[in-house]
């Protein structure tokens, strides 16, 4: 009798082992799924009506993607994206790497100065805005200061200018993720073992050619990583532009994200708001699969 309760416990705890993680888990995967597979759905039937106002559900085609593509501000924020979101990634992960390989030289202070380049990241990109705009505003930050230096020909007024507008959100943006970026390359770093650059030394070969040959080509799953949440930053810049140049001079910094706003909630257009967010989960997914299918590709070689 023993041996039977003994077992039918044993059964009960395996089942509880089995069943009990999946009804903890449930609820999470329910609503992720709903939130977000369920409300990008949503979105793209909404892009396929007349939805103004208040949502419409009845499809009348492509109406929408017609109009988003005649739109020629769409157009303006698109290309506004191209020359932000390239120079942001470029630069943050150049300046992440750089960062990275100069702590990684086992330097003094090293603690103090990893939490200097990362305290960027603590700020919301509402605070990072504020504090660019009066840093480059020419009545108030860096040209009034050089000025009060006595240079009184020094002018920089990217801020105003619709022509450079533009670079300054790609300032402001690689100085908040620089630090981020460095931080998960020194991650890699710290995890390449010391023996595969001792043997490189003892070969002949140079700190500069380590580096360029052997350290930074084991380096391309972090680059993998720091790409795609750089790429998601930029695509869905929103509230660093508009605390630091609310989408101007005139269309300048205008970006797709606050296009689907502007156009979805303020003015009304529900429908060519969801054909707006639609293109711009296709952007994402455009560059997203291709640099994903081609790491899982080299992961299968490997």
């Amino acid at each position: 009798m023993p041996s039977l309760q003994t077992a039918s416990a044993s059964r009960f705890g395996r089942l509880v082992d089995v069943v009990l993680p999946k009804i903890v888990v449930a609820p999470t995967m329910v609503a992720s799924l709903v939130c977000f597979y369920g409300f990008v759905l949503w979105t793209a039937w909404l892009s396929l009506t007349e939805s103004r106002i208040l949502p419409k559900y009845e499809i009348v085609g492509l109406v929408q993607y017609q109009e988003l593509f005649s739109n020629e501000r769409w157009w303006a924020a698109m290309k506004n994206l191209g020359v932000f979101g390239g120079l942001f990634i470029f630069f943050s992960l150049a300046v992440g790497l750089l960062l990275a390989v100069f702590l990684d030289q086992k330097i003094r202070r090293e603690g103090a100065l990893r939490t200097i380049y990362l305290y960027p990241m603590a700020l919301s990109f509402i605070v990072t805005g504020t504090a660019w705009k009066w840093m480059l505003n020419p009545g108030l930050g860096l040209e009034k200061l050089m000025h009060d230096f006595g240079f009184s020909d020094f002018t920089f007024d990217w801020i105003v200018n619709p022509d450079m507008a533009i670079y300054t959100v790609v300032i402001a943006g690689v100085w908040q993720s620089s630090g981020f970026v460095m931080a998960l390359f020194l991650a890699g770093l710290r995890g390449i073992d010391d023996a595969i650059i001792k043997a490189a030394q003892v070969d002949g070969a140079n700190l500069p050619t380590i580096y360029r040959r052997i350290v930074i080509p084991s380096l391309r799953p972090v680059f993998f990583s720091a790409f795609m949440i750089l790429a998601h930053i930029a695509i869905k810049s929103f509230d660093l532009v508009m605390a630091l140049t609310n989408a101007g001079p005139g269309l300048a910094t205008d970006l797709p994200s606050i296009f689907m706003y502007q156009h979805g909630f303020n003015r009304g257009q529900l429908g060519l708001g969801a054909a707006s967010a639609m293109i711009m989960l296709a952007t994402a997914a455009a560059i997203v699969v291709p640099f994903l299918y081609s790491e899982l590709r080299s992961q299968r070689r490997g």
